[in-house]
């Protein structure tokens, strides 16, 4: 049983390494990524490390191609725009299905992301704020007790998440930090009166507003 549970940590840290890589950018559409050199990396055999591959594939960030190897997909901007959509609703459902009880400690957690938020508008820096936003995303899915809502959510923030980070040469980045600080404001406030629904409202607006933002970068 130990055995089991070192393996499926290996497997979720090696899968969270790539897939935070591909989402940031690192390996940015077209890469091929190699199994030799990921195995040397990570150091790992090659059979858990097509197990993380073959795991991503299903989640659309790669693709497998004979004879070639595994490559980052892009993303399509018809499916982005479905995505969002669907993205926007499920953060609605977060505060109505199986909502976690709001504690001290959540409100803690909620005041130090504003912080760093707010660190982060004297110098906005892209890669900080993407991290920031991804780390809020799970913080955001653990208000709900509901596993496959988790689990969606997370399916298709990860699918989006590289285009704002696409987008970030288009658009102003203290303006970005500043409606993301915005936000976390706001969610905090939200908590502090015990309101999860609230917090999850506050979700579900701004991914419109990026919606609308990056929409208008594609006209």
């Amino acid at each position: 049983m130990l055995e089991q549970s070192d393996a499926r940590s290996r497997f979720l840290r090696l899968h969270e390494a790539l897939r935070t890589r591909i989402c940031l950018l690192d390996y940015p559409p077209g890469s091929r990524l190699s199994e030799e050199t990921l195995a040397a990396e990570f150091g790992t055999s090659r059979t858990p490390l097509r197990r993380v591959l073959a795991k991503l594939e299903d989640e659309g960030l790669v693709i497998s191609q004979h004879g070639v190897g595994t490559i980052v997909t892009d993303v399509d901007p018809g499916e982005m725009e479905r995505t969002y959509d669907l993205r926007r609703e499920l953060a609605g459902l977060v505060g109505r299905l199986s909502p976690a009880p709001i504690t001290e400690t959540i409100i803690a957690e909620a005041s130090g992301f504003l912080a760093r938020g707010e660190a982060l508008l004297a110098r906005p820096e892209t890669r900080a704020l993407a991290r920031l936003n991804m780390e809020y995303f799970h913080f955001g899915t653990s208000l709900t007790m509901n596993a496959a809502l988790r689990e969606m959510s997370e399916r298709l923030y990860y699918r989006t998440a590289r285009i704002w980070l696409t987008a970030t040469a288009h658009l102003d980045l203290g303006d970005e930090t500043a409606i993301f600080v915005s936000e976390l404001r706001d969610s905090l406030q939200a908590l502090k009166a015990r309101d999860g629904q609230a917090a999850a409202d506050v979700r579900r607006a701004h991914i419109s507003l990026c919606i609308a933002r990056v929409k208008a970068l594609q006209r």
